[in-house]
């Protein structure tokens, strides 16, 4: 994904404004501080930050090595103390979304009332640089390159598709376009407004959720897919247009300001881009999610 740049009069204000032009959230974005603005006199800041973003690369969590269960050393008994430790029951952490798998942790109880006392680990046995090496994130740099092709991503983001509206009952075709690392696929059919949700809220989780399944199954790779069910998003986008053309008419002729609902971060890109070709207004964002909005403004 190609970086953009993007200037203000601070850091914040650069990255959201980078953020309605990517058209994604914060938490899928990556930046870098080019420039900061400079302190100057009486505690004012010279100069302006200027920043550059890009949409994060999709990642995969490593999957954990499991315990193998009933398996015990033939020559030694099981004590009365891991027999009960044995017999405690589980408890689930939580579910992360229907893509990620839960994993179940066992609790461990004391039943002794005394506490035993543990053999101290000296520090020469202690492994060094363990856990500094699991804390320590991975950079872009040392990422390995992605093997993974666009095409092998549509396929798999297909096959979701497809498999999610069967599950549904629904009735639907999938038809996938590659554009270098851009992946538009359109689920063609009839009454898919079940897909679609109020808002297009639904559809924005079904999307989310194919990009999940893309990722375990391929791996880490650099795509962008996009998901349109029966072209909603093309109508929606029409319609945010000439949304947007009728509110810059009306600032033009009132010379007032006038502040729009809150909208996700795609949105807004459709309404910046199309004020952007406007004359006489200016457009900006301000709030933060969900509740970031656009105030429109005359120039």
């Amino acid at each position: 994904m190609e970086w953009v740049e993007t200037t203000a009069k601070s850091i914040e204000a650069a990255q959201e404004a980078a953020l309605d032009q990517l058209g994604v959230g914060a938490d899928e974005a990556e930046f870098e501080v080019i420039e900061e603005p400079r302190p100057g006199l009486f505690g004012r800041m010279r100069g302006e930050a200027r920043i550059r973003a890009r949409v994060r690369p999709a990642t995969v969590r490593p999957k954990q090595e499991r315990r193998r269960k009933g398996r015990s050393d033939k020559s030694s008994k099981p004590t009365a103390a891991a027999k009960k430790s044995s017999a405690a029951p589980e408890t689930d952490t939580g579910t992360e979304t229907a893509a990620i798998e839960t994993e179940a942790v066992a609790t461990d109880t004391p039943t002794d009332s005394a506490p035993t006392r543990r053999p101290r680990r000296s520090s020469s046995n202690k492994p060094k640089n363990s856990q500094q090496s699991k804390d320590t994130p991975m950079s872009n740099d040392d990422r390995p390159e992605s093997t993974v092709t666009p095409e092998e991503v549509g396929a798999a983001a297909v096959a979701f598709m497809d498999g999610l509206t069967e599950s549904f009952g629904l009735d639907g075709s999938s038809v996938l376009d590659v554009d270098g690392l851009e992946l538009e696929l359109n689920v063609d059919g009839s009454e898919l407004g079940l897909l679609v949700g109020p808002g297009g809220r639904t559809l924005n989780a079904v999307q989310d959720l194919a990009r999940v399944a893309a990722q375990r199954r391929l791996g880490d790779h650099e795509t962008r897919l996009r998901i349109d069910v029966a072209g909603y998003r093309e109508r929606r986008e029409a319609a945010l247009a000439k949304f947007a053309s009728d509110v810059a008419e009306q600032v033009r002729t009132s010379g007032t300001p006038r502040s729009l609902e809150a909208m996700s971060s795609a949105d807004r890109k459709v309404i910046h881009d199309v004020l952007n070709d406007e004359d006489g207004v200016s457009s900006r964002s301000v709030g933060e999610d969900p509740d970031r909005r656009i105030i429109v403004d005359p120039a």
